[in-house]
């Protein structure tokens, strides 16, 4: 008997390469220009073209008023935890 394990599809985009992109967009305020408002977008990306993040940044300039005034963008490749490794063996101390 064969079982099927669903995986979810972020572990999918991280086995193809992916990793967590996180960007701090600011833009201007549409009826009062000279406020500044800030966005935060994350999502699975490729490191270093982004392309989710180009396809959502064009969205947003097609689609909404804000103008874009600055985007700061963070990606696993920059900053990233410990990896994951086997181990040999376990010891305990009391």
């Amino acid at each position: 008997m064969v079982s099927r394990v669903a995986v979810s599809e972020d572990f999918r985009k991280q086995v193809l390469g992916y990793g967590l992109t996180t960007a701090q967009i600011l833009y201007r305020m549409p009826d009062h220009p000279s406020l500044l408002q800030t966005y935060v977008w994350q999502n699975y990306d490729l490191f270093p073209n982004f392309p989710a993040l180009k396809d959502f940044l064009s969205f947003w300039q097609q689609k909404l008023e804000g103008p874009l005034f600055a985007v700061t963008v963070a990606h696993s490749k920059l900053i990233k935890p410990a990896e994951l490794r086997a181990v040999d063996g376990v010891f305990r101390l009391h």
